[in-house]
């Protein structure tokens, strides 16, 4: 039984991946690390690059049609589009508001999600269940989509090797009463650890340094935060959705780090071979890692109807949500 009085479904997903393939090997040339040292830490091997005549929202546009034909619509059938990103073409105006008129999406409602990075993605997916539930769409179109490269510094260890580029997307619609949104937690923890200093009010562009407008991050407190709150928000979603881990057929997580992934899911007593896998070979994707892991599982048809399947995130503030679905 949905939690939300009109059931919704993923009924398409579709990833965008840049060609330009970055690997461990090249990063080590020119940053004070190694291929082992990568692979040891964050379990990545590959990841991609965006090319500099490039923006997010060429991305997103990608993602879009390939969601899109896998739900069998056209992008005019597209009620409204939230965008998911901290790496937005520009402040203003709106990605989606591009994204919107590159796709040719005329009556698109547009809405951008950016502030909660890595956990934009599942933050818009809950939007949309949500405006599903009004008058105003039956078919939402939520694309995440990340371009870190743009804002890590290449002379940075701590946050270059870990990030690649990439965008996901998923179609939203009206479910049968088999399926639906069962249940969700969302929880914050306000902290500096991972930010990007300047571009705000706080410190505007003209009296920032250059390095105050790269990514800053501890990877030590992602570390202690993620394994910490994912495992047990994803418990809490659970278990307000009725259900026990044991019922739940997929893991859809948040691909920051092969290892905190692992402990996540160990700290749970899940297999591993319930959770797809997509950090090693494409690194952590931001906005777009849950949605690199659902596509891995519905573009192949591995996720069935009546299937249960929970999506978790966490990204910089701290923020984190989970959502848990049955699939309908």
């Amino acid at each position: 039984m949905s939690a939300l009085a009109v059931p919704v479904t993923i009924t398409g997903t579709g990833v965008h991946l840049p060609p330009d393939v970055v690997t461990n090997a090249e990063l080590a040339a020119t940053l004070d690390t190694s291929d082992e040292w990568i692979i040891s830490r964050t379990g990545i091997r590959v990841r991609r690059r965006l090319a500099p005549d490039r923006a997010t929202s060429d991305m997103c546009v990608a993602a879009a049609h390939s969601a899109l034909a896998a739900a069998g619509i056209t992008a005019r059938d597209v009620d409204a589009i939230i965008v998911g990103t901290y790496t937005y073409d520009q402040p203003l105006p709106s990605t989606a508001l591009i994204v919107k008129e590159l796709l040719g999406a005329d009556r698109a409602l547009t809405l951008d999600i950016t502030q909660a990075a890595c956990a934009n993605g599942v933050q818009a997916l809950f939007l949309a269940a949500h405006l599903l539930q009004t008058s105003a769409a039956s078919t939402v179109l939520v694309i995440a989509a990340d371009c870190a490269s743009r804002v890590t510094d290449p002379a940075d260890r701590t946050t270059r090797v870990f990030f690649g580029d990439a965008a996901g997307a998923a179609v939203l619609t009206h479910a049968s009463s088999s399926g639906g949104l069962l249940g969700w937690d969302f929880g914050t923890e306000l902290s500096y650890d991972v930010e990007i200093p300047a571009g705000g009010s706080r410190l505007p562009p003209a009296a920032a340094s250059a390095s105050d407008h790269y990514l800053k991050m501890d990877g030590r407190a992602v570390w202690n935060t993620a394994t910490r709150c994912l495992p047990d928000s994803i418990l809490r979603a659970v278990d307000e959705a009725g259900l026990s881990v044991e019922e739940i057929t997929h893991f859809f997580l948040h691909q920051a780090n092969l290892n905190i992934i692992t402990a996540a899911l160990d700290k749970l007593g899940v297999a591993r071979s319930r959770a797809p896998i997509t950090v090693d070979r494409l690194g952590n994707t931001g906005s777009a890692g849950v949605f690199t892991a659902l596509h891995a599982a519905f573009g192949q048809g591995a996720v069935r109807r009546g299937d249960t399947y929970v999506v978790s995130s966490i990204g910089a503030g701290f923020q984190w949500g989970t959502l848990c679905f049955r699939h309908g």
